[in-house]
């Protein structure tokens, strides 16, 4: 009788990976139920046994830092603007851009807003400079340098995708990148009058790319 062959496990999943599968089931959560989340929830999202978040986290408070310094983060972001094409027209590629940052920007804001509401800080020691949503010290928020280097990053991306059109532009593509960040973080942030809608991301490139004004030939 031959003896059966060994079955072959499959390669488990490395520390590391096993982390972000965590974080990525537990953002959802954390974005509707803030602190309140429990480990055995997400435990149910990702598919696991509750044992097996703890074999890569310390504890609960360690899962909500991960999930915060995942949404604050860009690398999610910048694969979502590199996945562009860059043979589309400018503002073909522009508006994808404004609905990707738009999606990042309010996933960022609920799961912040989610957990300083049900009284999480991010981290049992914050770093020196740490801002809450109010400009206060010691908030939930990245500190202030560096969202400096996390805008210096997007608006590198965004570069990228308008350097094709740089000859037919008439400042350069670092200006208009940086003059699209504005007008578009403006607009998030900045409630609408009641009788009037936000500005639509068509709308928002239109305005940057040509004005508010009526065009002579089209007058």
């Amino acid at each position: 009788m031959t003896p059966a062959s060994p079955r072959r496990r499959a390669p488990g999943m490395s520390a590391e990976q096993r982390r972000a599968m965590i974080v990525a089931a537990a953002l959802p959560l954390v974005a509707e139920y803030g602190a309140a989340v429990t480990t055995s929830q997400i435990a149910r999202a990702a598919g696991i046994g509750e044992a097996t978040i703890f074999r890569v986290f310390q504890d609960k408070d360690e899962v909500l830092d991960a999930c915060v310094a995942e949404a604050v983060g860009t690398d999610h972001i910048l694969r979502e603007l590199a996945t562009i094409p860059l043979d589309e027209p400018l503002t073909v590629r522009l508006t994808e851009a404004a609905e990707a940052l738009r999606a990042h920007l309010e996933r960022l804001g609920t799961v912040i807003g989610a957990l300083h509401a049900s009284g999480h800080r991010r981290g049992r020691g914050p770093g020196p400079g740490a801002r809450d949503g109010n400009g206060n010290g010691d908030g939930d928020g990245p500190p202030r340098d560096s969202r400096a280097e996390s805008f210096a990053t997007l608006r590198n991306a965004v570069v990228e995708l308008i350097e094709p059109d740089r000859a037919a532009l008439r400042l350069s593509p670092e200006k208009v990148a940086a003059a699209f960040l504005g007008l578009l973080f403006t607009r998030l942030q900045t409630p609408a009058p009641d009788a009037d809608a936000p500005l639509t991301p068509a709308e928002l490139i239109d305005m940057l790319l040509h004005g508010a004004l009526h065009h002579p030939e089209n007058a």
